[in-house]
């Protein structure tokens, strides 16, 4: 067996661990959840649901909320003030005699009832469209309606609208066959205990919509992004999907369409679920919220698009095949066309489409909506999604730490986020500075010293990154490293230094920063790599020499553990340690290291070390510190200390 090579020291960073790890629930019949650290040695995604009610819990504290995903959930659903208290029923009650000691004692238990107590049942109900894009055995059907049932008691409603890959176009049985497949998955759901009813009735119509002014001129399915349904719906069409809602019963239609003999016909989901997603838009904003049964009616304004096939995401050339994290459909689209390698035509024969329809329902969508492409395999996701509305793993974390618990396999689902436009800017008058100042002032909630700041952004700029109309932004400077005395013929030498790296409060977690951190890798010590081959405007389009990125924090920053994952390694600084100097190592010169160790030419090194373990032989890789780094942590703290500050003292 060949020798494998380990990552450096430095790419080893230890993760936290999952915050729910001792949570359990006591009632009358029940023994203790299953915790984290005791589920199955499986990955999350990998887990299908076992019918069990704790699982639902499971899955929920697997998702691992924060603070502003869980704001973020209830403010989506709306849910009242206050909830009134209730006898807790026995199959969930913690008794009496011992819930206060367990409290006491158990403080993730509190925190774990709290958080379920919030999320379980609010009381606005918002709407999912969902494409069943089969064939599914039994289990894996079973496995999906339970997902689903799970996503109701938490809130979102699912319409679902179902395919089946198998299905021969111009089929004599074409319409039988769409039925058929919708009443299975009916069945399926209410065998999970699910009301579920189906919508037979064709509810769109073939042909786009003659009142829809972005589609009149758009025409085909193309790299541009603009991609015309076969079908439209009106809202009068919605009567049947809309007292489905109203009587708490999930929708299932067949993928069928009326056309313009009146005759029922067989047409792509992609376009029943394009024909609904505006129209679903129309109708949930004009709901008359003051009608005295306005609680009890579902906003039929999609939350989610969710497409559940056997392909899972959508694989990315840079993850060797692997799906994509995260897809800002603004920036992204174009370039996942063009690099979508002929092999995954065959792998992933519905990628594509999936991705072009993600774009066109997320167009007419909220902006804080999402779509997500994931495998039969991973229901889990669906609710991890719906609660934190962020990819599996984030997208900008380095791809040494995406491995083990966080090992991306081919069922991790793929996110799309609508997103924002990125360019790169990289002449100082070519920035907004009132736009950028605006920006900077309302992230840091400080006074920004404008007149000092921006003439010496005017000297040392490298590059800006602009996120939209300044909805995010990250400033880069070049900033000099003093010769050595001695050497005074020596080339002056430069460090690229993140002076600021911003986003609105109002943007803060639907994706834009790791938009942002994902073109700022490709742009600095990314470059030169596969993973910087992205082509937004004014980028580098992956060409050329990677470099030391490196930024300074205040010791007490909340974003640090944010830094501390994305980062190679960090330095406390000052006399008390209130400031923290972090870098990221140049990868394409990591990589020169590791192939120098690999084929024994490393002359800085002796030969290499091998370590023997139970799975072969591997190669220790480079130190922590080499000889070409030496004193370059001194020099960078001393640059960096003399940059002054950018805020007006108070």
């Amino acid at each position: 067996m060949p020798p494998m090579l380990l990552p450096p020291k430095r790419a080893i960073i230890p993760v936290t661990q999952g915050r729910w790890n001792s949570i359990t629930l006591a009632s009358s019949h029940a023994g203790p959840v299953r915790t984290l650290k005791a589920s199955s040695s499986l990955d999350a995604e990998e887990i299908e649901f076992n019918g069990d009610e704790r699982d639902f819990i499971l899955s929920i504290l697997r998702a691992k909320p924060s603070i502003r995903d869980t704001k973020s959930y209830l403010a989506s659903f709306n849910p009242p003030k206050s909830i009134p208290t209730t006898t807790p029923t026995p199959a969930t009650a913690v008794s009496k005699d011992d819930s206060l000691s367990q409290l006491q004692n158990n403080p993730n238990l509190a925190a774990g009832v709290s958080l379920i107590n919030e999320l379980i049942d609010p009381v606005h109900r918002r709407t999912a469209l969902v494409k069943l894009q089969g064939p599914f055995t039994d289990r894996q059907l079973e496995s999906v309606a339970r997902g689903m049932v799970y996503l109701e008691k938490l809130g979102l409603v699912s319409v679902v609208v179902v395919e089946n890959d198998e299905w021969e176009p111009g089929s004599e049985m074409e319409r039988e066959e769409a039925v058929e497949d919708a009443m299975r998955v009916v069945a399926a759901l209410e065998a999970q205990g699910a009301r579920a009813r189906p919508v037979l009735d064709t509810i769109v119509r073939l042909g786009p919509n003659p009142n829809d002014e972005r589609l009149c001129e758009a025409s085909g399915n193309d790299s541009s992004g603009v991609w015309t349904p076969e079908a439209h719906s009106l809202a009068e069409d919605l009567t049947h999907i809309r007292s489905a809602l109203q009587a708490s019963e999930i929708p299932v239609l067949p993928a069928l369409a009326l056309d313009s003999f009146c005759r029922s016909v067989r047409i792509s989901a992609n376009d029943v679920i394009a024909a609904l997603t505006p129209t679903m838009v129309e109708v949930g904003t004009t709901l008359d919220t003051s009608s005295p049964s306005a609680k009890k009616t579902v906003d039929m304004t999609p939350l989610r698009l969710m497409i559940v096939n056997r392909e899972g995401g959508v694989p990315s050339y840079a993850r060797s095949g692997l799906p994509h994290l995260l897809v800002n459909l603004s920036s992204e689209y174009e370039h996942i066309w063009d690099t979508f390698l002929p092999q995954w035509r065959s792998s992933h024969p519905t990628a594509l489409g999936n991705l072009a329809l993600a774009r066109t329902c997320l167009s007419y969508m909220p902006p804080t909506s999402s779509a997500v492409m994931v495998s039969h395999r991973s229901p889990s996701s669906l609710i991890a999604n719906l609660i934190t509305n962020k990819p599996a793993q984030s997208s900008s974390l380095p791809h040494a730490l995406l491995s083990g618990a966080k090992k991306l396999t081919r069922d991790t689902p793929t996110l799309f986020r609508y997103g924002l436009p990125i360019r790169v800017i990289r002449k100082a008058e070519e920035i907004d500075k009132k736009k950028m100042t605006a920006l900077l002032e309302q992230s840091f909630v400080k006074t920004l010293d404008y007149d000092a700041f921006w003439k010496r952004v005017d000297n040392t700029l490298d590059f800006a990154i602009i996120a939209g109309d300044y909805k995010g932004g990250a400033i880069v400077t070049r900033e000099a490293i003093p010769s050595l005395p001695s050497n005074t013929s020596e080339t002056p030498r430069t460090m690229a230094y993140l002076d600021k790296f911003a986003v609105l409060p109002s943007h803060q977690g639907d994706g834009t920063v790791d938009f942002l951190w994902v073109a700022l890798h490709d742009e600095s010590y990314g470059l030169g790599t596969q993973f910087a081959r992205n082509f937004i405007e004014g980028s580098m389009q992956g060409l050329g020499r990677g470099e030391d990125l490196v930024w300074r924090s205040r010791g007490d920053n909340p974003v640090n553990k944010w830094y501390y994952e994305r980062s190679s390694g960090h330095l406390k600084m000052g006399e008390k340690g209130e400031w923290v100097l972090f870098w990221c190592d140049a990868e394409d010169r990591l990589k020169a290291m590791e192939n120098a160790i690999r084929s024994g030419n490393d002359a800085s090194e002796s030969l290499p070390e091998v370590i023997r373990t139970k799975k072969g032989p591997v190669i220790r890789g480079p130190g922590f510190v080499v000889a070409e780094e030496q004193g370059r942590l001194d020099k960078w703290a001393r640059i960096v200390n003399k940059i002054p500050s950018s805020w007006v003292n108070k």
